[in-house]
């Protein structure tokens, strides 16, 4: 793809180096003239990537509308690409993504409290499990809040769209649409936010669902979004290519296109658009000041000094245009339309500070402190412009920190302010909002409004910094930061975080017992201030015992030891969580996810360990493990203490293969492995010659060979997603169900989020199925384990969903994928 200047600038600002403030000349020209725009646009859809970042960045930065995405889920129930983080890990990964989107695409993004709970096939489900209520209490709050002129959303409320997540933000918005104007419906939202009426909603129709779609279709109106911004020097169809290739973890880095690009849009709610999607709606000053006449006056004035400030901007020095944007900020204040007044004035106030090229950092040499530590800090600032400037204080409530100055700020003259506070004792640790409770199935738990909606937390500590520029007080906000050099990338900076006084990472998630026989595990408790002694408490379930150490001490920070426990179960010992406690408080992890195109993230599991304890036969085998997509199976097979190695397709061969009993291929191989298709022949051939090939699930979509079998399948979409779905036995004599573990209906208790996905629903006659299942209402699937002979051997091609059952230890997948495993040995 071909790379405009100014584009690759912003991604090296953006990724090497996350609070890099100058914009260009171009970019503070082009936000100048968004100061003459009032309007508001919200795209609304069900999880990350399910965004048109066509639409957003055309939005954005050629209408200049304040362009926001509400994604209803932060994703963490789909796969990745990318690595081996699920769940919540997945969630936090997700949402960064979102985030380095919207950096590149000019939009902002927000969530509602709905759990990504997996997939489902109609929205009665997921508006039940998501609590209907509570979610769309969320969107009303993020539309009265927000106040779009239009909400469109991505997905038909018909089904059209293929998951049930999807219809249901359909859904919502249009319920939403008519309640966020009703002053009777979710009252408690009123004594912070007024009511707002949209001017309508429509739904972004996708040509993959409606490829004859056509603006003289009743109700339709089409959008060419596929302009060219001659100030930024892109198109908005390559903006939205570098945007959507933010979502790394779905594999959809996209190329960009040039020239026309039709949207459409179908009427859903509200007034009707007959010719433009947009009209109707007033999007000049005159909004900010219908009320009076003085009203109109000083909005009419506000509008004609910025013209003036569009018309004589001068590209090579900016600073000449500080005078008239004050000017515009007096003004303002006198704005009656409060949500218009606050959101100029901090346009106007940003670009000021652009235009005089003003510095401000605030950091500080430790990337992590604890509660009642100490804290040292030095903001960096620097005036770059003849402007004159003086500093008036510093503050940071999250710290109780306050300072005033009378400092001037001479024409590029580095000024560096170090100060140093304690940590409050009631300051929390900086653990994602949204998981400081544990969520239910459907929604993560927390009720304050002014964090619905948010994207991630407040930093830990964030500074307001007073400057007086031309006689006007402007408070600009920094967040505290560590800063360091690497080699190769540069200058890097992170946030500085909160830490618990201490930290317990076990080295496991889960362990699996198949006999009453000692196992170890080692945990790693970590000082994150000094002196921290005290008493280790563990927490277990019924019939468990656990030998090992019950004090730490820790003399410095960052010092580490590694504690050995011994656990073994009883006869009768229940499955559980293990659970650690340091002083009486319950312990919690350091872990951290690092990815090149996101922010480094920080998150404090909880320090606990899932005890499963297995009536497991199991017949020792040589592994030879092929990653896909990224999957845990690997590590959870060597708790059952398999032979287990991972293997380079690159390098492989027939007389390799020939050192395993057993190859595994990992969760979508044959999509993302290059060079997969080479070693199918060898794969048959070791399968002819007696050995035991087990496939797990792919995609049909972009699979880079369709012969990885020995005989035809055809993978299809059919999945079943009620875990708890019954399940037919339907060949019951087959080894797999016999050998070396009788698999009885009650191993299908306890599943998690799914039984299976993308079944074959054809193959041939020499495969045996051995299940049946579906979702309520459905027609059986027969095709999540099929299982054939070939020649000596085994192969068998399974959409069960082993990655997730594993990690969770569920007992009867253990039991059939242990079976399988054990093929040619019944």
């Amino acid at each position: 793809m071909r790379k405009h200047p100014l584009i690759t600038i912003i991604l090296s600002l953006f990724f090497f180096n996350t609070y890099a403030q100058q914009l260009s000349s171009a970019e503070i020209f082009q936000k100048i003239k968004k100061l003459n725009v009032l309007g508001n646009v919200l795209y609304l859809a069900a999880h990350p990537d399910d965004e048109n970042t066509r639409f957003i960045s055309y939005c954005a930065n050629e209408k200049m509308f304040n362009t926001g995405y509400l994604s209803l889920t932060r994703g963490s129930g789909g796969q990745n690409l990318i690595g081996t983080e699920i769940r919540d890990e997945l969630g936090i990964i997700r949402t960064q993504e979102l985030l380095s989107a919207r950096k590149i695409d000019g939009g902002e993004q927000f969530f509602s409290r709905a759990n990504d709970f997996g997939y489902s096939k109609n929205p009665k489900e997921t508006l039940e499990i998501w609590d209907h209520q509570k979610i769309l209490a969320d969107v009303v709050w993020v539309i009265r809040k927000f106040r779009p002129d239009i909400i469109v959303c991505r997905f038909p409320t018909n089904g059209k769209g293929g998951h049930g997540h999807h219809t249901s933000s359909a859904l919502l918005a249009s319920e939403a649409f008519e309640l966020s104007a009703d002053s009777s419906k979710f009252k408690e939202h009123l004594k912070y936010v007024n009511t707002w009426k949209p001017k309508r909603v429509v739904i972004n129709t996708g040509r993959w669902w409606n490829d004859n779609i056509s603006d003289d279709d009743p109700a339709v109106v089409s959008l060419d979004i596929g302009g060219y911004n001659k100030l930024l020097g892109t198109s908005y169809n390559e903006l939205a290519a570098l945007s959507r290739s933010m979502h790394k973890s779905q594999g959809f880095g996209s190329t960009g296109k040039r020239g026309e690009y039709l949207e459409y849009f179908e009427y859903l709610k509200g007034d009707s658009a007959k010719n433009n999607l947009f009209e109707g709606v007033d999007f000049s000053w005159k909004r900010a000041g219908e009320n009076t006449l003085s009203s109109q006056n000083i909005t009419s004035s506000v509008h004609r000094l910025i013209d003036e400030i569009i018309r004589n901007y001068n590209g090579a020095d900016p600073s000449q245009s500080i005078p008239r944007l004050i000017k515009v900020k007096e003004l303002m204040v006198k704005i009656e339309d409060r949500f218009w007044r606050e959101k100029k004035i901090e346009e106007v106030e940003d670009i000021i500070l652009q235009c005089s090229g003003l510095f401000l950092e605030m950091t500080t040499l430790s990337s992590k402190k604890t509660a009642r530590d100490s804290v040292s800090f030095t903001l960096e600032i620097v005036n770059r412009s003849n402007l004159k400037m003086q500093l008036k204080s510093i503050a940071c409530r999250d710290l109780k920190f306050y300072k005033k100055y009378e400092k001037t700020l001479k024409e590029n003259h580095v000024l560096n302010l170090n100060n140093k506070t304690n940590i409050p004792k009631t300051i929390p640790i900086s653990q994602p909002f949204w998981l400081l409770n544990s969520p239910s199935k459907g929604s993560y738990n927390f009720d304050s409004f002014s964090l619905i909606g948010n994207s991630e937390n407040h930093p830990s500590a964030e500074f307001e910094i007073t400057v007086e520029i031309g006689g006007q007080l402007i408070n600009y906000k920094r967040p505290l930061i560590f800063k360091w050099n690497d080699p190769v990338k540069g200058e890097q900076t992170k946030n500085w975080i909160v830490c618990p006084k201490v930290t317990a990472n076990i080295n496991e998630n889960i362990m699996i017992f198949s006999e009453q026989k000692k196992q170890s595990i080692s945990v790693t408790l970590t000082a994150h201030t000094k002196d921290q002694t005290g008493a280790i408490n563990i927490i277990k379930p019924e019939g468990w015992e656990v030998i090992g150490p019950k004090e730490y001490n820790l003399k410095e920070i960052d010092q580490q030891i590694e504690l050995e426990y011994q656990i073994s179960p009883q006869k009768k010992a229940k499955n559980g969580f293990l659970e650690f406690e340091l002083n009486s408080q319950e312990a919690f992890g350091f872990k951290t996810l690092n990815y090149d195109h996101i922010k480094q993230q920080t998150w404090f599991p909880k320090s606990k360990l899932q005890l499963s304890y297995l009536n497991l036969d199991i017949v020792p085998k040589k592994i030879g493990y092929l990653m896909g997509a990224g999957d845990l199976i690997p590590d959870y097979l060597k708790i059952l203490n398999y032979d287990i190695e991972l293997l380079s397709s690159e390098e492989l061969t027939l007389n390799k293969l020939k050192n395993y009993d057993v190859i595994i291929t990992g969760v979508r191989f044959f999509n993302v492995n290059e060079s997969s298709s080479k070693i199918v022949p060898f794969l048959m051939e070791y399968t002819k010659q007696g050995g035991n090939v087990i496939v797990q699930y792919n995609t049909s979509y972009r699979l880079k060979t369709k012969d990885f079998s020995p005989y035809p399948i055809k993978i299809s979409r059919d999945r079943v997603t009620q875990e708890d779905a019954p399940v037919t036995f339907l060949n019951s004599s087959h080894p797999v169900m016999n050998y070396p573990n009788k698999i009885l209906k009650e191993d299908f208790d306890s599943w998690v989020q799914e039984r299976g996905l993308y079944f074959p629903n054809g193959w041939s006659k020499e495969y045996e199925t051995i299940f049946s299942w579906n979702d309520r209402g459905e027609k059986p699937k027969k095709g999540s384990l099929l299982i054939a002979k070939y020649g000596k051997g085994y192969y068998t091609y399974t959409g069960i969903s082993f990655f997730r059952q594993l990690p969770q230890g569920v007992s009867g997948a253990y039991k059939l994928l242990v079976n399988i495993i054990s093929l040619n040995n019944e």
